[in-house]
This record gives structure tokens, sequence and C-alpha cells, in this order.
């Protein structure tokens, strides 16, 4: 029997795979110029499992019309606003990269303001907040930006190939390299809940190091993977991450 997914009126929202609601959740923030079906295959493989919902940021895909946001604290605002409030104690929240510091902006708008901590944070690809690198590509011309992020190899060079794509793409990924540049978390940086740092052991975005730093920001427990890979080992480690993720998120069978 289907199931008929409750997200299907927001804009912010998508739901691959909709689920009874009874299983653990996980929400998944995309990168720079990504959008939620990044996350589909990730969905796919959890399907029945997890509750994944997936993250749809404006300026992309179906949203392409829409403006893109250009700050973080808006952008988890936003996000926040559209999450379900029901069932927080079995939700976790899963970021990489520009996502991963989103996700971790929606946990202290979780805390703050509902006073309920996510069951956890996974946040993959990404420095912690109070390691700063001062990068201003979102300033440089496009063939600066497009060679930035190609050099990252999550991106498919087509995108840039053709002229009419790469005019859409261009707007959005600037606004999402200026708001992951511009960040900066605003007083009291951390969380209550348990925090994840995934990271490649060849990201040239974030060290090892950077990615064990976000142990300073959370008053739960901390706990750093390292996957071999770049920026994205996620898609040559899709089958490693998603088991490491099962592991965390689904009771131990007895």
């Amino acid at each position: 029997m289907s199931v008929t997914s409750p997200y299907s009126a927001s804009n912010w929202i998508r739901d691959f795979h909709p689920s009874d609601r009874t299983v653990p959740r996980m929400i998944c923030f995309p990168h720079a110029g990504g959008a939620a079906n990044y996350y589909f295959p990730v969905s796919r493989a959890l399907a029945g499992k997890v509750e994944v919902l997936a993250v749809q940021y404006p300026g992309r895909q179906d949203r392409h019309t829409e403006p893109p946001v250009t700050d973080i604290h808006a952008l988890a605002a936003h996000a926040f606003r559209e999450l379900p409030r029901e069932g927080l104690d079995r939700t976790w929240l899963f970021g990489h990269s520009m996502g991963a510091s989103i996700a971790f902006e929606v946990a202290r708008l979780m805390e703050g303001e509902l006073g309920v901590s996510p069951a956890g944070i996974i946040v993959s690809g990404r420095r912690a907040p109070s390691r700063f690198r001062g990068e201003t590509v979102h300033l440089e011309d496009d063939e600066a930006l497009i060679a930035s992020v190609k050099a990252l190899n999550g991106t498919d060079p087509a995108v840039f190939a053709d002229p009419e794509i790469r005019r859409l793409v261009l707007p959005t990924l600037r606004a999402d390299y200026r708001a992951i540049e511009t960040y900066r978390p605003v007083g009291t940086s951390r969380v209550a809940c348990q925090v994840h740092a995934f990271v490649g052991d060849e990201d040239p975005l974030t060290t090892v190091e950077e990615a064990d730093c976000w142990r300073a920001h959370t008053e739960g427990t901390f706990a750093l993977r390292v996957f071999r890979g770049n920026h994205f080992y996620l898609t040559p480690r899709a089958d490693e991450v998603i088991a490491e993720i099962s592991r965390l998120i689904l009771p131990a069978e007895v």
C-alpha cells in the first residue's frame, strides 16, 4: 500500500519515499549549488527504515524562478519554519558542506525556539563554525567561480558547457558561495545534541583537524569519521556512508 506524503504542499521539503512516519527521521541539507535530489539515492537506500526528507533551497530545479538566498541564517530560518514539529525526538539533521552549517543553525533554532533538541546532527565536509579561512570565491568572475567548482569534482562538467544551463546555474551558485563564505555563527555556537562529523581524508575545503573542531560546538557526545576521498567522498563511498548513517540512526538489533 502506497503512503501519501504530508509534505507535498511544501516548497522546501522533498519526500521521495514516503513512510508511515513511525521510523527515525533524517532531514538532509544540500551543499552549495546542490539540490534536494542529491539525496534521492540515500532516501532509496533507507526507504522503510528511515524517513528521509531533503530540503530544496530556492533558485534551483523546480524553484529556479525564485531568487536564491545569500545568507545561511536566513536559509536556516526558512527551512526551520517548514520542518515537521512532531517526532523531534526521532529527527536527525544531515548536512554536507554548506548544508552542514545550515543543519547546525536549524538545530540551534530548534533548541532556542522550541526548547527541543534533534536526536543528533551529522555534519559532513565542513569545518567547524569556529574555523575560518577568509574565502572570497563569490566575488570572483564567472570563470574563476566555475574553476573552483570543477576542482571539487562534484558537478557534471556538462552543466557549464551548455550556455543556457550555465546562465541559469551561475547566479544560484554564486549566491550559495556568498552565503557560506560570509557565514559566522551568532551568539552561543553550541548545541545540546550529539554531533557526528564526516570528512574525506583529501578534502581541500576541510581538513581532518578542522572537522574535529566540531567537538567544541556540542554539549553532547561527539565523534569523527574519516572516509577516503575528497570533498565529495560521499559519491564513491555511498555504501560506507549509508552504513554509518544506519549505524548511528537505527536502533541496534537485538
